[in-house]
């Protein structure tokens, strides 16, 4: 019996257990798991220091070991979450529609956890305990199946959290790690139909894309984001520098900054020097069509591959477009359906922009690193939702639930 059916088998057990647990019990749990995290810290930053060690050795770019690092305030930061988390409203046993028929029958629509959840993620061991938290505060349990590149601080994440547990009612199966990081052990994932509910892939575009083509479980796809900010003409110089910088600079590595930044042409004639340089001088490698690269030097020749591509680094392309419309249709072909922004001034772009991009956020005169669940005060997210069905956008607890309906009678038949 493989590793993934004997953890399966594990956690749908626990699941049936973990509909019954208080938000009490559950909120005690998370506590104890913040505790735990602090107590545990020199070993959770030694282990971790053997998967920086192992990533520099492989060659790993600056920001996926950015990523991937911990360290006593990040652990910190962790800690005070869990404790933010217990304070959020459990939505568990939330009736969301009442019906009461003509022959007495009640009808309660309430919602209920998913069951068990496959969570499959990229380099954050923040995920672990991000995804494993937010589980339990909703009644579920998780399975979770981390990178080769975190695997040894995964390992001791879950190890602190199973230490939490055992000190509580909360079984500690309703966490679990796959170990075995081999490419098989991730295809057999995808097909755990009998034991896991939904699963959610966190990461790059390659995995997104690769667990929505060949996984039998329901799938709840998190967002690559080729975001895109554009310029109107009528946008203002100030705003749209600093929106721009703050898009690209403040965290690169992360899917809400943006990778393109697409310019009216009127306002690049105008502007257009400026917020290039602007972006150069802020450490951006800029990638450019032909009508940028005749603007500056430093601007490179931007190929079909770059207007696709996700950098998470500080790398950009930036395109010139004659009006909104031209934009809308640019962003829809090349976009993710992350997060989208427009800087205008114009009402009736603006409303335009807004109703015609296929985005799960859509932002007027805004930065896109808002789209976040603690900044739309959901508390910690599992990811960001790019599709359309069940969730969208940050996903909070709510999120993490389904429904079901309780019928309340007195003997009532059909005739």
């Amino acid at each position: 019996m493989s590793e993934l059916t004997i953890k399966g088998k594990a956690a749908k057990a626990a699941s049936f257990e973990m509909v019954s647990k208080t938000t009490s019990e559950k909120n005690e749990a998370l506590l104890k798991i913040a505790e735990q995290l602090i107590i545990d810290q020199e070993q959770l930053i030694a282990e971790n220091k053997k998967d920086l060690q192992k990533g520099e050795e492989a060659g790993l770019p600056a920001s996926t070991l950015d990523r991937i690092m911990l360290n006593e305030k990040r652990i910190h930061d962790m800690a005070d979450a869990l404790r933010l988390l217990v304070d959020l409203k459990d939505p568990i046993g939330e009736t969301l529609e009442t019906i009461t028929k003509d022959n007495g029958l009640v009808i309660e629509k309430k919602r209920v956890p998913l069951g068990v959840i496959g969570m499959i993620y990229e380099a954050r061991p923040n995920v672990t305990i991000d995804a494993a938290t937010l589980s339990l505060k909703t009644g579920n349990c998780v399975i979770l199946k981390g990178s080769t590149s975190a695997k040894y601080s995964n390992e001791a994440l879950v190890a602190s959290i199973h230490r939490a547990l055992e000190q509580t009612t909360i079984p500690k199966e309703a966490v679990q790690l796959i170990e075995d990081t081999s490419r098989e052990a991730t295809k057999e994932l995808f097909r755990l139909n009998d034991y896991l509910d939904v699963l959610i892939p966190r990461g790059g575009k390659n995995l997104i894309d690769t667990v929505v083509r060949e996984s039998t479980v329901p799938v709840l796809e998190t967002g690559a984001g080729n975001c895109h900010l554009y310029i109107d003409k009528t946008a203002e110089l100030e705003m749209a520098l600093k929106v721009a910088l703050n898009a690209k600079t403040q965290r690169p590595s992360v899917c809400n900054a943006i990778e393109t930044l697409l310019l009216q042409k009127d306002w690049f004639d105008k502007h257009g020097k400026m917020i290039l340089s602007s972006l150069h001088d802020a450490g951006v490698e800029i990638y450019g069509d032909s009508y940028v690269n005749e603007a500056a030097s430093f601007v490179l020749e931007a190929t079909e591959e770059d207007w696709h591509t996700e950098y998470v680094d500080l790398k950009i392309t930036v395109g010139v477009v004659n009006d909104v419309k031209e934009a809308i249709s640019h962003i829809n072909k090349y976009g993710t359906k992350h997060s989208e922004s427009i800087i205008t001034e114009s009402k009736e772009n603006a409303e335009l922009f807004l109703q015609l991009v296929d985005a799960a956020a859509v932002y007027h005169n805004a930065s896109t690193r808002f789209t976040d669940g603690f900044e739309f005060g959901y508390g910690a997210e599992i990811g960001i939702s790019t599709q359309k069905l069940h969730a969208r956008g940050p996903m909070g607890l709510q999120a993490m639930t389904s429904s079901k309906y309780f019928i309340y009678g007195t003997g009532q038949t059909r005739g």
